[in-house]
């Protein structure tokens, strides 16, 4: 445990920031207001304020016509630019595109569209994921006069699932620097985490007899999945398996005969490992194997089967359902 976890200030700060994001609404889309845009000075910005008023007291002190002028200028350019950072912000649009699956432990990029109806450029916004876990990593963008731009915004999401979009922040600190306007946004979008693959999973398993198919003949564990063998002089192209020739530089083809006999299955109950985390890592690596392999698989886990097949959706579907499981 830290020493961050153990700081009652920081404790306190953590619950604070969980009740208050927990009270603002799930929107993917966001419309900056008066209500929901907040302006506190920066550290500059308090530094100024001290220079004003020692500026102000020696003017009073003795009498300089020209302290006042030089204190008064200044004020007026801060309160200017305290006016000008609340506006750069206030207004803008934020719309968050429906994010993609992604594996975990990888990052999420998330697009999210700024969009400005003023008729003036929008200067200096930075987006950002409000992840208390991890360092803050800032987007920084200029929107266009009546326009809109996308900017990409990550987080790495550590387990499989189905996960809320964390939250964002958005902020701004120009022109001057001595005001910081934000914004905190809770998008309603989730996304789907699948599992992280095991990094060197053991060979596909071997083919199970189908039902009612040749039972005599015996799987062996070759490694490789009993549809497919070395290319024969004579085959035609279309049972070349063009996948695996890109990989192994070898021209293989699909066995009809023996891809009629056997079906390759990734059983949940067969995975080896002893952790179920582990059996559904290794399930997700054979599933892209099986995929680049262009084979055809099906899958089993506890409480669901999926029949054997192929193709992008078939694999989509495949980890979902390790995802979900």
């Amino acid at each position: 445990m830290d020493a961050a976890t153990l700081n009652p200030l920081s404790l306190v700060r953590r619950r604070f920031r969980q009740w208050w994001q927990a009270r603002l609404p799930l929107t993917d889309t966001y419309t900056l207001t008066q209500r929901n845009v907040y302006i506190l000075p920066t550290r500059p910005g308090w530094m100024l304020a001290l220079t004003l008023l020692v500026l102000l007291v020696g003017s009073i002190n003795y009498q300089l016509n020209l302290g006042y002028l030089l204190t008064f200028l200044l004020a007026g350019s801060a309160l200017v630019g305290m006016h000008v950072c609340h506006a750069t912000l206030r207004g803008l649009t934020l719309n968050l595109q429906t994010p993609a699956q992604q594996f975990a432990g990888t990052a999420a990029t998330l697009s999210v569209v700024l969009s400005n109806a003023r008729k003036s450029v929008r200067h200096s916004i930075g987006l950002a994921v409000l992840d208390a876990t991890h360092e803050d990593h800032w987007t920084w963008t200029d929107v266009p006069a009546e326009g809109s731009c996308t900017v990409q915004v990550a987080f790495r999401p550590e387990k499989r699932g189905l996960h809320r979009v964390p939250p964002l922040t958005a902020e701004t600190r120009f022109p001057l620097g001595t005001f910081r306007v934000w914004t905190v946004w809770r998008p309603a979008a989730q996304v789907l985490v699948y599992p992280a693959p095991e990094l060197h999973p053991p060979p596909l398993p071997p083919g199970e007899p189908r039902a009612g198919g040749a039972a005599a003949a015996r799987a062996q564990s070759t490694g490789e999945f009993e549809g497919v063998r070395a290319y024969r002089r004579g085959d035609p192209l279309k049972l070349v398996v063009w996948k695996k020739a890109a990989k192994s530089d070898e021209l293989v083809s699909r066995d009809t005969m023996q891809a009629q006999r056997y079906e390759l299955w990734l059983d949940f109950a067969g995975a080896g490992h002893q952790d179920r985390e582990g059996r559904i890592s290794r399930l997700a690596a054979w599933v892209l194997q099986a995929d680049k392999l262009d084979q055809d698989y099906g899958l089993r886990l506890p409480g669901l089967q999926i029949k054997p097949g192929s193709g992008e959706a078939h694999k989509r579907r495949c980890l979902e359902a390790l995802a979900l499981c």
